[in-house]
């Protein structure tokens, strides 16, 4: 792969496993230099071996999202360590059923947390280090489910399509000032998070989607990488759906 990210630093969430740590071994391969972030710390590391054993260049830093001052000493960590920060993905994530009439108000307040305060803790506290690079992306990881609803996630809808208006209300008031903010809208992929799902359920979802199929953690990075490559100087509010044709239902 040409280095499509040379000179980059890049800070990833949920980096040790699924989409997250796809987005690590493709940017880290596009030449970035990458901060992976999470709290399943061995699996982190094993992710950071692995970039750093195939030539690449990353480290890992262990960031509970859902806490402030966590955001503080990553972002510190990166430029410590890189030198300065160019790039953010906020890709970290939960997901729990839960209707109108039975989401907990834990539940809730544990979603809105992790989802949605964080990714608006990220830009917020990542901006001065990014506005110094003057050429600088932030990804936002929303989900198909913040464009469509469904049955199941009254707490995980209301996230993700708070993370869509949240990454366009960012994306012009920093339009002019060499930060661009663009979203990305998975559909179903082989993460983690679908685990729990028993295989007849899964092949009937598989059934609903256009292509058939579910998609790969890769088809999210490549995605982030052409969004925070300057080969997209031009692109910033933008929506990515990358979900198999699912919401052109």
């Amino acid at each position: 792969m040409s280095k499509r990210l040379q000179n980059k630093v890049a800070l990833i969430t949920g980096g040790a496993s699924g989409i997250g740590a796809a987005h690590v071994r493709l940017f880290a391969e596009a030449g970035a230099k990458v901060l992976v972030c999470d709290i399943q710390d061995e699996m982190g590391r094993g992710v950071v071996e692995q970039v750093n054993r195939d030539g690449g260049e990353a480290a890992y830093f262990r960031l509970d999202v859902s806490k402030e001052d966590n955001w503080r000493t990553a972002v510190a960590e990166a430029v410590r360590r890189f030198g300065g920060l160019t790039t953010l993905v906020n890709n970290a994530g939960i997901y729990h059923a839960g209707e109108v009439d039975t989401e907990t108000n834990e539940g809730w307040n544990r979603m809105v947390a992790i989802n949605q305060t964080a990714v608006w803790w990220g830009m917020k506290i990542a901006m001065p280090e990014l506005l110094k690079s003057g050429n600088a992306a932030i990804i936002n990881i929303s989900s198909m489910y913040g464009m469509v609803g469904s049955p199941g996630s009254i707490a995980y809808h209301a996230t993700k399509g708070a993370v869509r208006i949240m990454s366009r209300s960012a994306a012009i008031q920093y339009a002019r000032r060499g930060v661009r903010v663009n979203t990305i809208f998975p559909g179903v992929i082989k993460t983690p998070i679908l685990g729990d799902v028993p295989d007849h359920m899964m092949k009937q979802l598989e059934e609903g989607i256009p292509m058939g199929r579910r998609g790969n953690p890769e088809d999210i990075a490549y995605a982030s990488l052409f969004l925070c490559s300057d080969e997209a100087q031009y692109v910033t509010g933008a929506e990515m759906v990358v979900d198999g044709g699912s919401t052109a239902i």
